[in-house]
């Protein structure tokens, strides 16, 4: 889950104003110059890489929506002097190979940015993450309801946070086996097909679950995400990775203003906005904030498929465009060329379905159908993720 999705709650929080007529209220949004530094990431003790993303808030009225933070120099250091660079891999992204950390040492991130500002986060212990037990779903009137199982045996987590990926197999309504030279129609190779395509996202809330006042420290079936039953994503094939990392008490607190923050409000119900205060600080101008929370921890995952046969036959998924066929003919008229004008130009988007013929078998035109409607490329990869195959 991206801190940068919450950044204008940070930035401004709007007046409720409950009066007994409706008027359009405008706020006046002063516009400033301020642009605090926001670190997503952890420091990964596990096998895997450390990730640490560096960008700046923006003004709500601001038409950019991310400014990455590049060129920075970025460590992990322990509390025993020991020092790991993180090398820019481009978006305002600095990583490094699994770091093999030792559990007994305290670790912090230093950032030090081309303006020459540094910011520290506190020595964090490394916080034991269990594994994840299981991934599933349950089947509901209206689609799927995701979830994730864990428990700690030693009762010494207590705190959980989640993050997802999703993947998905989806196809354009009309399958296209022909694409244009710019002279002429030819039939695709097996690269240029635009009718199986595969789709992703992001989670983007923020998924917390604590079992500090239970007896024993087990989650289960914590909710992820739904999916209804007329998603796209439901077609073919369904893939979830699940990321799930322990926390502190103090970084469970932060993320949870963070989640209050972000998601809560907007009723005169809705909880007071909360200050986000984290553990990360600039070192050369103390008073500035820091947006973000750096735990240090070893990140579990898991992942897993779900096929169209799994679910109910009675499932359909609906097309997110309203698509028919247009008839497309090579003489109209004296003069005019369907084909030539629309099927054959570089770059048009109509797209050749089916072929027409007369009574005597002469080709005399092509059924076609927009973009939208035959190339699945415009929504997604027609490229398999490397984890799809023999899946």
């Amino acid at each position: 889950m991206s801190t940068k999705r919450y950044i204008y709650i940070i930035m401004s929080v709007s007046a409720m104003v409950i009066t007994g007529c409706k008027k359009l209220y405008t706020p006046n949004i002063t516009a400033s110059n301020v642009s605090y530094l926001v670190v997503e990431g952890v420091i990964n003790t596990g096998l895997d890489s450390t990730i640490i993303k560096l960008s700046r808030t923006v003004n709500v009225s601001d038409k950019v929506k991310t400014v990455s933070e590049s060129g920075a120099q970025v460590t992990v250091e322990s509390d025993q002097n020991n020092s790991y660079t993180l090398n820019e891999i481009g978006n305002g992204k600095y990583a490094s190979a699994a770091l093999s950390l030792n559990a007994a040492y305290k670790y912090r991130l230093h950032i030090k940015t081309t303006a020459g500002k540094e910011y520290f986060s506190d020595f964090e212990a490394v916080k034991p993450n269990p594994p994840i037990d299981s991934v599933g779903f349950t089947i509901q009137n209206n689609g799927i309801q995701l979830y994730v199982n864990t428990h700690d045996g030693a009762k010494s987590t207590g705190y959980y946070r989640w993050e997802y990926t999703e993947t998905w197999n989806f196809h354009a309504r009309y399958q296209t086996t022909l694409i244009t030279d710019g002279t002429k129609l030819n039939y695709r190779t097996p690269d240029q097909q635009i009718y199986s395509c595969f789709g992703n996202n992001i989670s983007s809330t923020v998924l917390l679950g604590s079992t500090a006042r239970l007896s024993n420290d087990v989650i289960y079936q914590q909710p992820l995400t739904q999916i209804s039953s007329a998603s796209e994503k439901l077609e073919i094939k369904y893939s979830i990775l699940v990321k799930q990392y322990a926390l502190t008490s103090d970084a469970y607190n932060f993320w949870q203003n963070l989640k209050k923050n972000a998601e809560q409000l907007g009723t005169i119900f809705a909880p007071l906005p909360s200050e986000l205060s984290g553990n990360i600080h600039c070192i050369t101008t103390p008073s500035e904030p820091v947006i973000g929370y750096v735990s240090t921890t070893n990140i579990q995952q898991k992942r897993i498929f779900i096929s169209y046969s799994q679910l109910p036959e009675s499932w359909r998924p609906a097309y997110p465009y309203q698509c028919t066929l247009d008839t497309l003919l090579l003489y109209r008229g004296v003069n005019q060329n369907d084909v030539a004008l629309f099927l054959i130009p570089i770059g048009s988007t109509e797209f050749a379905v089916s072929t027409l013929s007369s009574k005597t078998g002469t080709l005399i035109g092509y059924l076609g159908a927009d973009a939208e409607c035959a190339d699945c490329t415009i929504r997604g990869t027609n490229k398999p993720p490397a984890f799809w195959i023999n899946n």
